[in-house]
This record gives C-alpha cells, sequence and structure tokens, in this order.
C-alpha cells in the first residue's frame, strides 16, 4: 500500500519541481520600477512651475483678504472698546454691521480656499498626466514589466524615480 501511495505522489513532486523552476525563470525577467510621485511632484520642474503660477495667480486676492481680515479685527476691537459708551440703538446695529461683516469675509474666504484647491487640482493632473507618459515612456524604453507608484517598501535599486524626473525636466 505505501509503495502505491509513493507512486502516485512521484508525479505530483515531479509537476511542482518543474514550476518552481519555471517561476524562478519567470521572476528573473520579470522586471519591476517604483516611481516616487510625491517626489515627482516636488522636484520636476513643470510642478515648480505649476506652484510659482498659482502663486502669481492667487497673491493679489490672497493680500486683499488678509486685508479685510485686519480691517475686520480693529473695527471689532473698536466696538468692543466703546459698546460700553454707546447707546443700546447704535451698539446693536454696529453688533449687526460686524456680524454682516464677518459672514461675508468667512463666504470670500471660503471661496478663496475653493477656487484654490480647483486650481490646485488642475495644475497638479497636468503634471500627473505628463508624468505618467514619461513614466510608460521609461517603461517601455527599459522593458518593465510592472511600473508602482505606491508601496509600503520598496528596494532603492527598482527605484526609477531620477530617470523619471530627468526625463520631466528634459521634455518641454
Amino acid at each position: 500500500m505505501k509503495t502505491l501511495q509513493r507512486r502516485n505522489l512521484r508525479p505530483l513532486f515531479v509537476l511542482m519541481a518543474a514550476a518552481c523552476v519555471s517561476l524562478s525563470a519567470m521572476a528573473q525577467d520579470f522586471r519591476i520600477g517604483f516611481v516616487n510621485t510625491e517626489r515627482v511632484l516636488r522636484e520636476a520642474n513643470m510642478a515648480k512651475a505649476s506652484q510659482a503660477k498659482l502663486e502669481q495667480e492667487f497673491s493679489r486676492r490672497e493680500k486683499d483678504l488678509q486685508t479685510v481680515g485686519a480691517q475686520l479685527k480693529a473695527a471689532s476691537d473698536k466696538f468692543e472698546r466703546d459698546a460700553p459708551t454707546l447707546p443700546e440703538a447704535q451698539r446693536v446695529t454696529r453688533q449687526r454691521q460686524l456680524v454682516d461683516q464677518d459672514r461675508d469675509f468667512q463666504r470670500k474666504q471660503r471661496e478663496f480656499q475653493e477656487d484654490v484647491t480647483m486650481r490646485k487640482n488642475e495644475e497638479l493632473q497636468l503634471v500627473l498626466d505628463k508624468a505618467n507618459r514619461v513614466i510608460k515612456q521609461v517603461a517601455e524604453s527599459e522593458k518593465f514589466d510592472l511600473i508602482l507608484q505606491e508601496a509600503v517598501y520598496i528596494n532603492p535599486k527598482h527605484d526609477i524615480t531620477d530617470k523619471v524626473l530627468n526625463g520631466l525636466n528634459s521634455a518641454k
């Protein structure tokens, strides 16, 4: 009975050994690369230019909001100082005006943040699209089978971020 079981298991062992040899050969030919997307977005010339463009585009509006905020704070401080001496009707009127101004200021700040976020996302998408084209070119030219953009750990020998940055920075 034992010899019969051994004979039945022998083909299984041969098959398993062949599969291991085959997988080992495939693993040697399989090339993996990794791109640190955060680094690309931080170091690529295109990303830096986008950041400068956004800062220029929104700097005036941001300064205007800061000025309005400072004026609102000064008016609020003045009201706090003057409130005890003001007649009731005048105090209530100024308080309502301050509340309305503050509400308007808060709305403008929200709109500003939404506009900045929307434009940042647009610019970021342009950089990512270009980076993905460069990544694909590098992968095809160097015959990579798989390129990862997120990983918990990656061996530095698989990191092709420098190649992607060079491709992005040299492209026009």
